[in-house]
């Protein structure tokens, strides 16, 4: 590790992290799930969400900032007893390498390596890289490469938790007019209208054959954050609100106010099907504007 920006602290509840503090951001990460849980340009508020109640301990999924799902998203497609979005979140990442950029930024590279026939709620063996990029802009990458022999189906997903001043308040840009699954309702397949998503209650929705740049307008904050997608032709869209949030012992009361899930997927008929040492990159670039 290279980098003067970067530090190893213990994480919350000793886990396992990385602080970076250069010019231009602060940036959090948890080598179990590789799991980035803060960042904040200078000057501006945090962009990401992270639950007050989130529990930090081995094998327990962290609530908020950006979970990576792996290899299936939501229950397991046949085991429901497997954990939901599933098992790389839970588990330590190596942390690669950290080295400063010349634009003033910060890379951090973390590894994961899924051995064939490990695990039998996912036999198929697979390696992930996961490159964080802190500075003006958050730039996230994740490369999956199928090691086994057969071709193979994989889920991913940057389930990115967004800070906002009130939901109710907010306007998703970038959807308008695209067909999406509503989850909430049983997966009745809708159409969004022509103007902006906007939040009144449980929202629970997968865009489909979209590669759009969306974007969340924050009028209460006086900003917009941008997060611009590639490799995913699907984009995820949630907020649990009240009742929901009650269920979940990580949120804690009324904190769903404040925050919003905006996601890059490639999840269901946009699922990857990788050949033997085939690669697929999904990525996302996070910045605000005002």
């Amino acid at each position: 590790m290279t980098a003067s920006t970067v530090r190893r602290p213990a994480g919350s509840g000793g886990l396992d992290s990385i602080a970076i503090d250069n010019a231009l951001c602060h940036a959090e990460a948890y080598l179990q799930g590789a799991h980035v849980t803060s960042w904040q340009p200078a000057g501006a508020r945090p962009v990401l969400w992270l639950s007050p109640a989130s529990a930090f301990a081995p094998g327990k999924a962290i609530r908020g900032g950006v979970p990576i799902c792996l290899p299936w998203f939501g229950a397991h497609p046949d085991n429901p007893s497997a954990p939901s979005h599933g098992f790389v979140r839970t588990l330590d990442w190596t942390l690669d390498e950290a080295r400063d950029e010349a634009d003033g930024g910060t890379i951090a590279a973390f590894s994961f390596h899924h051995a064939a026939q490990s695990l039998p709620a996912w036999p198929a063996g697979f390696d992930a890289r996961f490159v964080v990029a802190a500075g003006r802009e958050l730039d996230l990458s994740l490369t999956i490469r199928n090691t086994g022999t057969a071709e193979t189906r994989i889920e991913a997903a940057l389930h990115t938790y967004f800070a906002v001043s009130d939901i109710e308040r907010v306007a998703v840009w970038g959807l308008e007019e695209t067909e999406y699954l509503d989850k909430v309702e049983g997966f009745v397949r809708k159409r969004e209208g022509r103007g902006p998503i906007r939040f009144t209650q449980e929202t629970d929705r997968v865009y489909l054959d979209t590669v759009a740049t969306c974007s969340i307008a924050d009028p209460g904050w006086n900003r917009r954050t941008v997060i611009a997608k590639r490799g995913s032709a699907t984009t995820v869209v949630w907020n649990p609100w009240d009742q929901r949030s009650r269920t979940m012992s990580d949120m804690g009361p009324d904190v769903w106010r404040g925050m919003l899930c905006v996601e890059t997927a490639a999840v269901g008929a946009s699922a990857l099907t990788l050949a033997p040492g085939e690669s697929h990159e999904i990525g996302a670039t996070i910045a605000l504007s005002n």
